[in-house]
């Protein structure tokens, strides 16, 4: 059973660790995350996540209001919008569901809140994987955007899709 609690300063190791990992790298080959600061930090605008089974912690998920995010990384956003980061941190734990129940708990947290709309996610345009994972949950493809240097696919999972979330 997977279950989402709050990232504290206690898991920078796990954190660490994972920022090692080769399949976590390819999927965000260009990003910096400054993890004992960030991991300090708890803005109003983001929720960071430690997905666990059955104790063990296992992956990763950052909630953020990209409206009001303070780096503007997505740009002009409208209100009501929220955007996922996931990741699940050893090879052990891929192709077993895990990342799809930890997707399932953060959607219905973001649409927990009556005014959230939409979900956004925006995995590289080369990771074919994370597309039709993306797509089984719902989220439907937007557009082709320049992240930081990257190439990524935008896609949104609306309320109105969202059916039992």
């Amino acid at each position: 059973m997977i279950h989402l609690r709050t990232a504290t300063i206690d898991d920078l190791k796990w954190v660490r660790h994972w920022d090692t990992k080769q399949h976590v790298i390819d999927c965000d080959p260009d990003d910096e995350w400054d993890w004992e600061a960030e991991l300090n930090r708890n803005p109003e605008w983001r929720e960071q996540l430690i997905a666990e089974l059955d104790g063990l912690p296992i992956g990763f998920i950052q909630i953020i209001d990209p409206h009001r995010e303070e780096t503007q990384y997505w740009g002009n956003v409208p209100r009501n919008k929220r955007a996922i980061d996931v990741w699940i941190g050893e090879e052990a734990h891929l192709n077993k569901g895990y990342g799809t129940a930890m997707m399932e708990q953060a959607i219905q947290r973001c649409f927990q809140h009556p005014e959230v709309d939409g979900i956004l996610v925006d995995p590289l345009a080369s990771n074919t994987r994370a597309h039709r994972f993306y797509e089984r949950l719902g989220f439907v493809f937007v557009e082709e955007r320049q992240f930081d240097g990257s190439t990524c696919f935008v896609y949104e999972l609306t309320r109105e899709n969202a059916g039992k979330y």
